[in-house]
């Protein structure tokens, strides 16, 4: 079995047939159409739940004073159920009160996809890590974080614990670009672009650390 499992698949998240339908309901692609973000989306969690704009995999996330809280997700990402325009800028408001840093966004993923027994991840887009490996490593990923997957990295700087920072990635064609506080961070060209309703969806999600992200902002290019 595969340790990239789609979310109705693990045990103890949801429990009665009528919960699978209705969740299941907008990410099937012969069920109820997937809205796609054609104008300037912006979450900035004001509220006391997160809501059906996003499905939690792992049952730990949760909204503390106006941030969506992760801790202990274990790859198990809470995925926006709008589709990404293929061609975007992201940004996004993000700090990690622990020394392991972990902050985690994967983009163009399947909008399903989670680790079920906290094993080896099998990321379905591409994967932005900010002080991942006990804050010793920085990626951008493709389809993976480890090995081949691996497209580009930096030792430097670590996640200051507290800290917030401000994450702007953009990508156009094949090429992305992420930057932090307004400075280049690390960018790389995909020779095969990620796209199609497989991978079209914005995932937050990280390891054991405790992460609060804030004021997600879409705008297709």
């Amino acid at each position: 079995m595969t340790r990239r499992q789609t979310w109705f698949s693990a045990p103890g998240l949801f429990s009665g047939w009528f919960l699978l339908a209705a969740l299941a309901a907008p990410l099937g692609g012969c069920k109820a159409k997937v809205p796609e973000i054609t104008a300037p989306f912006r979450d900035d969690f004001e509220r006391a739940e997160p809501g059906p704009n996003w499905l939690d995999t792992s049952g730990q996330v949760r909204l503390e004073a106006g941030k969506l809280h992760v801790s202990q997700g274990y790859n198990r990402p809470v995925w926006l159920r709008q589709k990404l325009p293929r061609d975007l800028v992201v940004e996004l408001d993000v700090a990690s009160k622990s020394p392991d840093g972990d902050i985690k966004v994967e983009l163009f993923g399947d909008g399903q996809s989670f680790d079920l027994d906290r094993g080896s991840y099998e990321a379905t887009g591409y994967v932005f890590i900010f002080g991942g490996w006990q804050n010793t490593l920085s990626i951008i990923g493709r389809l993976g974080e480890h090995d081949d997957a691996v497209k580009v990295k930096r030792s430097e700087p670590a996640v200051v614990p507290g800290k917030t920072y401000h994450w702007k990635i953009t990508r156009k064609g094949g090429q992305i670009d992420w930057q932090i506080d307004g400075q280049p961070f690390l960018s790389w060209t995909d020779p095969e672009p990620l796209a199609g309703d497989g991978r079209a969806f914005l995932g937050i999600t990280n390891w054991q650390a405790d992460v609060d992200y804030d004021n997600v902002q879409i705008r297709p290019l």
